[in-house]
């Protein structure tokens, strides 16, 4: 059987664009543009997030086994449900064959590539993020009274509290910040060239810092966006993501050049 490679060559790295918020509204309209060219792709990708937000609820995922479980697993499948939708796009704007076996082939093909590592550094990162967390919470409301959280919030309520919540907020704003500005060019990058994680993590983040207005502004979007779809029992990320996924190649294409 011949191997689908239909990587692109080593290439010189590029250079950061400067954005604008036009190219956020065209980035945006040419992912609607996409998930409405080739909608099968879109939703079978997102059914991939839409499917672990469920198994949360069905699962009763609020206990610890579940929740380490997912919150494990999703930063390493996500990474290959959004090259799916890099690599239609790729293909819509290069006028390529826009069948399964391809679209798969190459999804396959990044697990030998630098995508694990990516999904690697995000479940690191997740820990990490969870342990300073929980951390926090200890720190504040350790010497407190035990309280079932979950039935009685007025722990919340006190100085104490409200203390924790605006350091788990801050804390939790900048990890949020960094993981966003590693990511956000950097997962199409390795999709289009050959390029180690390192360099395009390094590029995305330069991406975030040189846009820093127009790039958070697309980050609160993102967030915005995805928090809405979320409240129909995840059912609009069936949509909302694809689209969201398809810009963000649009993005990318704009943002090194």
């Amino acid at each position: 059987m011949t191997q689908i490679t239909e990587h692109a060559q080593a290439a010189p790295l590029p250079q950061v664009a400067r954005l604008e918020f036009r190219d956020l509204r065209e980035c945006l309209a040419a992912g609607w543009h996409d998930f409405r060219r080739a909608p099968q792709f879109g939703l079978f990708f997102s059914a991939v997030y839409v499917l672990i937000g469920l198994g949360f609820v069905v699962f009763n995922a609020g206990t610890v086994l579940w929740t380490f479980a997912m919150s494990l697993g999703f930063p390493l499948f996500a990474p290959f449900a959004a090259v799916g939708l890099y690599e239609v796009s790729r293909r819509l704007e290069r006028g390529g064959a826009m069948d399964w076996y391809k679209v798969l082939g190459i999804v396959k093909a990044e697990k030998d590539r630098q995508i694990p590592w990516m999904g690697a550094i995000i479940v690191i990162y997740v820990l990490f993020w969870s342990f300073l967390a929980h951390m926090i919470f200890a720190l504040f409301m350790g010497i407190s009274n035990l309280t079932n959280i979950s039935s009685s919030y007025e722990a919340f309520l006190t100085p104490t509290g409200l203390s924790m919540i605006a350091v788990e907020l801050g804390v939790g704003a900048v990890l949020a910040f960094v993981l966003f500005s590693l990511t956000v060019t950097s997962l199409p990058h390795l999709l289009d060239k050959e390029v180690d994680f390192v360099t395009a993590m390094i590029l995305s983040f330069k991406v975030v810092t040189s846009n820093f207005v127009v790039m958070m502004s697309w980050a609160i979007l993102v967030a915005s966006l995805t928090l809405i779809a979320m409240a129909p029992l995840f059912l609009g990320l069936l949509i909302v993501l694809p689209v969201l996924g398809h810009a963000t190649w649009h993005l990318y294409r704009r943002a090194l050049i």
